[in-house]
Formats: C-alpha cells, sequence, structure tokens
C-alpha cells in the first residue's frame, strides 16, 4: 500500500499539474490588479488566512488513527466525532451574532486560542477531554469558515472601499492556495508522524505555533470592525423564512443536507477502512487532496464547454452514490479498491464544491447569504450525527459496510432533489437580486 500511494500522488500531482498549467493558459489575458494598496491588503489577510488553513489540514490525516491508538473501539470513536458536529450544530448558527457584537478581529482571534485548546487535548487519553477537544474543534472551525471571510468583506468593501468585484480575485486564489496548503499538509503530517516517527499526536501538536503565530499577527496587523447584532438576529430568522419560501434555496439546501452530510461520515469511514493495508495516512490524505484540485480543475473545463451547473451536480451526486455502493462491497476485504473507490468521491466532490458555490451566488439573496448557509449546515450535522451513532448502536461485524450502504441511500435521495433543483433553477438567468425582491 504504500508504493500504491506514493505512486497514485505522484500521478495526481501531474495531472493536476497539467490540468491547472492549461487553464492558466486559457486565463493569462485576464485583467491583473496591481493596485499596491489592493496587494498589500490582500496579503496582509492570507498571511493569517494561509497560517490557520495550514493548521486546520494538519489535523485531517490522523484524527482517527490517534484515538485508535489510544484504545478507542469505533463506537467510542463515533461520539467522539459526533461532539465536533453537535458543537457546530449548537454553536454554527449564532456564529454571526457572536461575530458582530464581539468583533471580528476579536473572533479570529479567540479561533486560535480555543484551537490551540483543542490540539493540546490531544495529549490525554481519557474520553471526555477528548470529547472536549471535539467540541472546541467544532466551534474552532465554525469560526475559521465564518469570521475570517466576514472580516476580509467589511474591511474589503468599507475600510478600503475597493471595487466589490475584485473579492472574487481575493476569494480565486484563497481557493487555489487552499488545495496546495492541503496537499502539503498531508505530506508534512506523514513525515512527522511516520518517518520522523514521532507518533499520530505529532501534526496536532505541530500545528498549534502556526495558531500562535497567526494570532499574533491578528492582534498586531488587522483592524477591528463590527456588525450589528440586531440586524443579525432579525436576518437569521429572515435566513430561515426565505429557505422554507424559497423552492430553489430550499432545494439547495436539501442537495448539500445529503452530500455533505455523507462527505462528514466519510471522514471517519475512510481510515478505519484502509487501515488493514497499513498505507502511509498523510500521503492518502494528501492524494485526496491531489483528487479534489483536478476535480476542481475538471469543473472550470466543463464550464466553459457550456454544460449547464445543475447538470454537473446531479451527474456528481448519482457518481458519489454509485462509488459509496462500490465502497460497501469492498470495504470490508478489499483496502486497496477501497482505496481507489475513494480517489473517485475526493475528485467528484472536488467537482461539487465549486458547482454548488457558483449555484449559490446565483440563487441565494446576496444579503442573507451567510445567515443561509449557516443554517445549511444544521441539518448536515444533524444526519451525520445521527449515522454515526446509529454504527455506534450497531453491534455487527459488518458496521462499517453498513454506513456506507446508509451513505448510498442518502444520495439517492440527495440525487432525487439534485434532479429537482434541475428543472427548478435555470443557472444561466436566475439572479439572486431578483430572486430576493420577489420574496421581500
Amino acid at each position: 500500500m504504500l508504493i500504491i500511494a506514493y505512486g497514485v500522488t505522484s500521478i495526481l500531482l501531474v495531472i493536476g499539474l497539467v490540468l491547472g498549467f492549461r487553464l492558466w493558459q486559457g486565463k493569462k489575458n485576464q485583467v491583473v490588479i496591481n493596485n499596491p494598496a489592493f496587494v498589500n491588503f490582500q496579503q496582509k489577510y492570507f498571511r493569517v488566512y494561509f497560517l490557520a488553513l495550514l493548521a486546520e489540514w494538519l489535523q485531517g490525516p490522523y484524527l482517527y488513527k490517534l484515538y485508535h491508538d489510544y484504545g478507542f473501539v469505533d463506537p467510542f470513536i463515533g461520539i467522539i466525532y459526533v461532539c465536533g458536529f453537535v458543537s457546530s450544530i449548537v454553536f454554527g448558527t449564532y456564529t454571526g451574532i457572536l461575530t458582530d457584537r464581539l468583533g471580528r478581529k476579536k473572533v479570529c482571534v479567540l479561533f486560535t486560542i480555543l484551537y490551540s485548546i483543542c490540539c493540546f487535548t490531544k495529549l490525554s487519553r481519557n474520553f471526555f477531554v477528548l470529547c472536549l477537544g471535539r467540541v472546541l474543534g467544532g466551534v474552532s472551525t465554525s469560526l475559521l469558515f465564518s469570521a475570517f471571510d466576514s472580516w476580509y468583506m467589511f474591511e474589503h468593501t468599507q475600510a478600503y472601499q475597493f471595487p466589490t468585484e475584485w473579492m472574487d480575485v481575493t476569494f480565486s486564489k484563497a481557493t487555489f492556495y487552499n488545495s496546495v496548503i492541503a496537499i502539503t499538509a498531508g505530506f508534512i503530517a506523514n513525515l512527522l508522524s511516520e518517518w520522523l516517527q514521532f507518533g499520530p499526536v505529532a501534526p496536532f501538536l505541530f500545528a498549534i505555533p502556526f495558531l500562535v503565530v497567526a494570532g499574533a499577527l491578528i492582534q498586531v496587523t488587522w483592524s477591528e470592525n463590527h456588525g450589528r447584532s440586531g440586524q443579525a438576529c432579525k436576518g437569521c430568522f429572515e435566513g430561515l423564512r426565505l429557505i422554507v419560501m424559497n423552492r430553489g434555496i430550499f432545494l439547495i439546501g436539501a442537495v448539500q443536507a445529503m452530500f455533505e452530510s455523507v462527505m462528514y461520515i466519510f471522514v471517519f469511514l475512510w481510515t478505519p477502512v484502509l487501515l488493514p493495508a497499513e498505507p502511509p495516512l498523510g500521503v492518502v490524505f494528501a492524494s485526496f487532496m491531489c483528487s479534489i484540485w483536478i476535480g476542481g480543475s475538471l469543473f472550470e473545463h466543463l464550464v466553459a464547454r457550456k454544460y449547464k451547473t445543475t447538470t454537473i451536480v446531479c451527474f456528481v451526486v448519482y457518481g458519489v452514490m454509485f462509488a459509496n455502493g462500490g465502497a460497501a462491497f469492498a470495504s470490508a476485504n478489499h483496502p486497496r479498491t477501497s482505496y481507489l473507490l475513494f480517489l473517485v468521491i475526493e475528485l467528484l466532490c472536488g467537482i461539487y464544491f465549486p458547482a454548488m458555490g457558483y449555484l449559490r451566488t446565483k440563487v441565494l439573496p446576496a444579503a442573507h447569504h451567510a445567515v443561509i448557509m449557516n443554517w445549511f449546515r444544521v441539518p448536515l450535522n444533524v444526519i451525520a450525527s445521527i449515522v454515526l451513532l446509529v454504527l455506534h448502536d450497531s453491534h455487527s461485524p459488518h458496521g462499517i459496510t453498513q454506513m456506507f450502504t446508509l451513505c448510498a441511500c442518502l444520495l439517492m435521495v440527495g440525487g432525487l432533489f439534485a434532479t429537482l433543483l434541475k428543472f427548478t433553477v435555470n443557472d444561466n438567468e436566475m439572479d439572486a437580486n431578483t430572486e430576493n425582491e420577489e420574496l421581500a
């Protein structure tokens, strides 16, 4: 499995570079923003955000292995994971309100503190301490993917008053470098854990200095900004009303709930399936990130060939459904076959995320985008928690096979929602502002 993992990862890296070069060739005539103030502001944001992302990705490859090496069996590991999902449910919906009241800079610093504590808890073998660590991890992840963007958007539009369309340049770069950082983090985690033989706790401890530096940079280089907490509370309920009343928004949330809950479950399942083959988990994780990177490039190629985004989403959801069905048969005795199926799943995920991101920008009203996204995360965390608790209650030796089968069923439902979405949303014509006016 060692040779397979390194070989596959090398091939995927080459494919990703070739596809990326072709995309760059197609975009080389695009306008480059050379405004010095904008470039400096962008770099100030990236210095912090990329450190935070590296700390996040370093924890991906060896989380399950750490709990496994501490002697916990799958039912208890499932409960630890569920603690993270539940904390996201409870805390995630109110992230915007907390950010507006405390200040976005303070909340970003709070993220670095909480996540550092989360990493420190991995030194303990106590079940309840590890559960607390996952609770802090769920809170921290909610802050990472909300407070940082909120701070940037306010500074971009209000403090510096740069053109709104320039934000796409920043977020596009962030997406690209996120893939690079994730792949790099996989290799670093593998080096620390296996080649240097520091064990699976090493990547978590190695993440702490990056969080400390990120927190210091935020404190020294970022300015504070606030939102209006009263409007945030009102917007929270308004976002829920829009989900219930607008069919397009509801279907996007339904597809996301089915698909991404399965991805949350997959994060738990892939390690125990591959462990019997003794793979280098960090390299396997890097290969998954390479597959996602390739999938993102394939999405851009599909869009350039005028494929409808709703059609792409349908294809992806059904494709992942069949891959999970295959994994249900292969997971018990064929880890190498499962590995190839997992690469297919990650490749399709790489297509899914930019496709759904595009649809959300078309369908979700801009004024309520963040609030609606927080509401969308509630059902997917609930579904993932329930499925893992089913695993906790299962005494069957084929529990993992049953989980993949259940995931395939969830994706079948998600495919039906995606099909309805295809006939509901015209992604070439739908405009978020028009939808907002119709619902007002």
